[in-house]
């Protein structure tokens, strides 16, 4: 998701913009669970060739005028002001009216944001069906467990509304949340006019003691690529399935091409992967990053290249396909041309910040990225923290995650609730929601390494397998590994990766021992019920061998 060289010359200027691409693809793949990119050999496959929001809104607020933006108000119209209401937002006010918080949150969208309406809920609809296409055309499967299934399709159309529906419910579910809990949704695009003020609409102005920034982010797209939004596309468009073409040709392999790729060929089509470093999966452990190439890319209709840039990709029309011309990512030379019947552009996510107001207070974006500290405090072109103001989630680029942007909501609530509280972004899991699942938390084993050499300690590798858990072999789903990193002298568990049946679900149980400082020396004698998947965890962490001493039983 080839091989006539294209002759056609490379300007200077694509080049930078080719480098630039490369940076940014590492570094948004990076902030993905701080997972590091390792290298892998290039496949040879067969492939082608040539050359809502609520109507309730406060106009012009006495308490804040645009013609006041130098000082700070003396006395406000909420106690918090959110910008933004997706899943970050709406979790901060939330946690924000349990504290007994005035609040009110803008929106200029949709209620949800990326990952309700463009993201995780529509995409897990399609990862829904997908995983049940393909147990059904699984007929090896099917004949094991007893069950005998012929002919097994999909209504393309029902399909995508069932992914439609859900993200409506679960929307309509955010939004009459907040509602009855008295938050108040204000609609129109929202910035920082100044010291705690806040314009949202045309002229609509409001003041608050505290403003939390959470205007997420959208689908980063290299220079090169046009987006028609039919035949070229991002991952918004995708998750609509207006069509299912017959090859498609996928850019970036990280957990968002991956998902796809496993919608894709579920549903019938080839896929080429184009990856601009030189391993696909380059965010995950490398381990489990071997093992999902074997059993989430060999056996499918799928092949890539990697070390490559999809220089330039032109739309399908006048009857001709998608075009997509590849640059060596080392030398910058051209390489080979793809003709596809459809593209889809998955390489990253940039920050949602323009048109905030920020230099109105001073702040100076990194890269689109707001500059916060450990405990979301956004910090000025000084490098001072700016009073009152703090931004979560995608928009401040330390992890671009829904729940880990819900997290830092609630972090920063709890702080203006007068309890310090500083998030442990090593604690905070993620997952890839194909069949099987991946999941990880805390750090890859190279991480791990290099930490262990910087802070001089050692580490040890507990591994153990799904086809040794009853459960999953109950399944016939024995394909699997579960993976822990700790350190052999105090416990500490560094980090847990799992491929595997459910491994979203099993991972908790990993991310909730670091976040509380659970060694392993004590989780071990945890109980799980037999036979479930959980037991993977139990026997991961029984596997582990720790050297700390033991008590000495005291002579009574």
């Amino acid at each position: 998701m080839q091989s006539l060289i294209s002759t056609s010359p490379i300007s200077s200027s694509s080049l930078q913009s080719l480098e630039s691409y490369a940076s940014l693809t590492a570094s948004f793949n990076l902030r993905f669970c701080s997972l590091r990119r390792e290298v892998v050999p290039l496949s040879h496959h067969k492939h082608r060739v040539i050359g809502a929001a609520s109507k309730r809104t406060r106009k012009c607020v006495s308490a804040a005028s645009p013609d006041s933006n130098g000082s700070p108000p003396t006395k406000f119209d909420y106690d918090l002001v959110i910008i933004g209401a997706g899943v970050g937002g709406h979790g901060a006010a939330l946690h924000a009216v349990e504290k007994g918080l005035k609040t009110a949150i803008i929106e200029g969208d949709v209620i949800g944001g990326t990952c309700v309406n463009r993201g995780c809920v529509p995409s897990k609809a399609l990862l829904a069906v997908s995983g049940r296409m393909r147990e059904l055309q699984d007929e090896h499967h099917m004949k094991a467990l007893g069950i005998q299934v012929s002919g097994a399709g999909y209504n393309r159309q029902a399909v995508a509304d069932h992914a439609s529906n859900l993200a409506s419910k679960i929307r309509n579910n955010l939004t009459n949340s907040m509602k009855a809990l008295g938050v108040d949704i204000l609609t129109g695009f929202g910035s920082i006019m100044g010291p705690q003020k806040v314009k949202y609409g045309l002229d609509n102005f409001i003041t608050a003691k505290d403003i939390i920034i959470a205007t997420g982010s959208v689908p980063f797209v290299p220079k090169g690529i046009e987006v028609d939004g039919k035949t070229v596309v991002t991952s918004d468009h995708a998750l609509k399935l207006e069509f299912v073409p017959e090859w498609i040709a996928i850019v970036g392999s990280g957990y968002i091409g991956l998902e796809f790729s496993d919608v894709y060929t579920a549903l019938g089509s080839e896929v080429t992967f184009i990856e601009a470093l030189d391993q696909l999966m380059p965010g995950f452990d490398p381990e489990i990053g071997k093992l999902a190439q074997r059993v989430l890319i060999n056996p499918r209709k799928i092949d890539y290249h990697t070390g490559v840039f999809a220089t330039k990709i032109t739309p399908a029309k006048d009857g001709k396909p998608v075009i997509i011309e590849l640059t060596d990512a080392k030398t910058k030379e051209p390489k080979e041309t793809l003709e596809v019947d459809a593209a889809l552009i998955a390489t990253g996510r940039a920050p949602f910040t323009k048109g905030l107001g920020l230099e109105n207070i001073n702040v100076e974006t990194q890269r689109g990225f707001v500059p916060v500290d450990e405990r979301m405090r956004v910090i000025d072109a000084k490098g001072n923290t700016v009073p009152h103001l703090y931004c979560i989630g995608d928009a401040n680029g330390k992890l671009m995650l829904a729940h880990a942007a819900s997290a830092q909501g609630i972090s920063v609530v709890e702080q203006l609730s007068g309890k310090d509280h500083v998030l442990n972004h090593l604690s905070v899991p993620a997952a890839c929601f194909t069949h099987p699942e991946i999941s990880m938390v805390g750090l890859t084993e190279p991480q791990a390494k290099e930490k262990a050499k910087k802070e001089k300690f050692k580490i040890s590798v507990a591994k153990t397998s799904f086809k040794a858990n009853t459960k999953a072999l109950a399944e016939n789903e024995g394909e699997g590994l579960a993976k822990l990193i700790y350190r052999p002298d105090t416990g500490e568990i560094l980090g847990v990766h799992i491929l595997g049946m459910h491994a979203a679900d099993l991972i908790h149980e990993a991310s909730n021992a670091i976040a509380l400082g659970t060694r392993v020396q004590d989780i071990k004698f945890a109980v799980h019920a037999h036979p479930t998947l959980s037991e993977v965890l139990d026997e991961l962490f029984k596997a582990a061998h720790v050297n700390v001493d033991e008590p000495k039983p005291v002579a009574v």
